[in-house]
């Protein structure tokens, strides 16, 4: 994989049940000069639909550009940096204890409320452990438990759904 300014182009892939997880997107590859699709054209909108990921640590840095260009088309860029490390939790926490290939990510609004939604296909509950000062690692929920307002998982038939959500300020 490619590091940042690398020159390898992710390829558009249908998504879909039999599709399977989208690549991780190489950093440097969002089209902000305008040569290039940008990271939602490739690998699909997250507020529109949800988008499948390979289960990579790579695939944190895709889940947090598309959030942050979702938010910026919602004109909530000011809440980047929380949600950015937000979803950093929960698609590490989807990615390392697991043990699926892909997980989802999907993002959606309502009045004065965002909500990030990841879905993996494992059953197992994530669990909120106390953390103490020294602590080196476990610290992921504890961080959505408090720099979010209201968090959960959701079972779902084949799966769940671990999401978050946070206040906003609609524009008036």
């Amino acid at each position: 994989m490619a590091g940042r300014g690398g020159s390898e182009r992710p390829q558009r892939v249908e998504s879909g049940p039999a599709a399977g997880p989208l690549p991780v997107l190489a950093d440097g590859a969002d089209g902000v000069d305008g040569a290039e699709p940008g990271v939602l054209e490739l690998l699909g909108d997250p507020s529109l639909a949800e988008v499948h990921l390979a289960s990579r640590p790579e695939s944190a840095s895709t889940a947090r550009r598309l959030t942050v260009e979702v938010l910026r088309t919602w004109g909530l860029a000011a809440y980047g940096e929380t949600v950015e490390l937000l979803v950093s939790e929960l698609v590490g926490n989807a990615v390392r204890h697991t043990g699926a290939r892909g997980f989802g990510i999907r993002l959606r609004r309502r009045r004065g409320w965002i909500r990030v939604e990841v879905r993996d296909p494992s059953r197992a509950l994530p669990c909120l452990l106390p953390v103490r000062e020294l602590d080196i690692s476990g610290r992921g929920l504890f961080l959505v438990d408090h720099l979010s307002d209201r968090w959960g998982v959701d079972l779902q038939p084949r799966g769940k759904t671990t999401w978050f959500e946070l206040r906003v300020q609609d524009r008036g």
